[in-house]
This record gives structure tokens, C-alpha cells and sequence, in this order.
């Protein structure tokens, strides 16, 4: 990992377990200025100081394999694919914490994948109402055979154009990942921050 995702991963995990720039450059015998600078990006961490955080915040910054950050990014990235919330939510949840990549990315993959979850929920209790308005209208005008042809074909389409963006997007941002450009997944919700 390179700063300034280092930095601020370190900055993340001291966070999370209640500890001070002063408390963590005690344990990791360095001035509370190193942690400092490591934290905003400044300094990469030598290798003592490396081992150190990664013993003290119980994650593993020094050995991690790119090769299998990869796999997994790509595999997080794809499985949005399926319109499935949980299966992007148990690989995230399963590496989340050996890799801030994973971690952010897969944040991105979920509201991204509980926004389409949302719409596509919408979708469907629109489906369910337009049937009693059809029903309405029907009783009211005899000749609206035209309009229930429409609420037939309509159905179709909506979740067509759905499941091929939610398939661009994620062919897009896998290939992005993959190449360590910024994914991007537009018009999702930030539910997990």
C-alpha cells in the first residue's frame, strides 16, 4: 500500500481502536511527528515502524499481494453484476479489513448495489399498483384495450435498461480497479460511509 492510502488507513485503524497520534507513536517507539507525517502522507514508514503499526493496529500493511487484491477488487467489482446485495456484502465484509482498497471500493460496490436494490423495489411496487389504476380505467372506458397492451410490454423494459447499466458499471469499474484509475459508480446513495 502506498501513501496516501497508507496514511490514511493508519489514520482510520488508530481511530478505531480510541488511540492518539501520542498514544500510538509511544507503542510504536517514534516521535508523535512520524505518525504525523505517515498519517497526512508526507513520509512512507520505514520498515521497523511498519511492522510496528501493523502489529499495534492488527492489520497486515507490509504483506499484502497485489495479485490477490486484484482478484478479489475484480470479484467485489463483478458480482454487482447479479443485482444481489449480499453477495458483494460478504466479500466485503470478508477482506474489508486486509485491504483499504477493498475496504473503499467495496463501500462504493454496496451503495451503489442498495441504490439499484432500491429502484428496482420501486419498480415493482409500481408494477403492482398499475394493475388496480388499469383495472380503473378499464371499468371506466370500454375501448382501453390499447392501454393494458402498454402496462404488458412496459414491464420489460425498465429492468432491461436497468440490468444492462448495472452490467456496464461494473465491467467499467472492474477494468478501472484493475488498471488503479478511480471507479466511479454514478447515481448511488453513500448508505455505507
Amino acid at each position: 500500500m502506498n501513501q496516501p492510502d497508507l496514511g490514511l488507513k493508519i489514520s482510520e485503524l488508530r481511530q478505531q481502536k480510541s488511540l492518539t497520534q501520542e498514544k500510538l507513536a509511544e507503542y510504536c517507539e517514534v516521535s508523535t511527528r512520524t505518525i504525523q507525517r505517515i498519517e497526512s502522507g508526507d513520509v512512507e514508514p520505514r520498515s521497523f515502524t511498519l511492522n510496528s503499526l501493523s502489529n499495534i493496529l492488527e492489520f497486515d500493511f507490509g504483506r499484502e499481494n497485489t495479485n490477490h487484491e486484484n482478484i478479489w477488487l475484480a470479484l467485489l467489482h463483478m458480482s454487482s453484476v447479479v443485482c444481489i446485495v449480499f453477495i458483494p456484502l460478504a466479500l466485503w465484509s470478508w477482506k474489508k479489513d486486509q485491504s483499504y482498497k477493498i475496504d473503499q471500493q467495496g463501500r462504493d460496490v454496496l451503495n451503489f448495489q442498495i441504490t439499484i436494490t432500491l429502484v428496482l423495489f420501486g419498480f415493482a411496487l409500481v408494477l403492482m399498483i398499475a394493475p388496480a389504476i388499469l383495472l380503473m380505467v378499464q371499468g371506466l372506458d370500454r375501448d382501453s384495450g390499447m392501454l393494458g397492451n402498454i402496462f404488458t410490454l412496459l414491464p420489460p423494459i425498465p429492468i432491461l435498461f436497468i440490468g444492462l447499466f448495472t452490467t456496464y458499471q461494473a465491467v467499467v469499474n472492474t477494468v478501472r480497479a484493475l488498471s488503479e484509475k478511480q471507479i466511479r459508480y454514478p447515481l448511488s446513495i453513500p448508505f455505507v460511509k
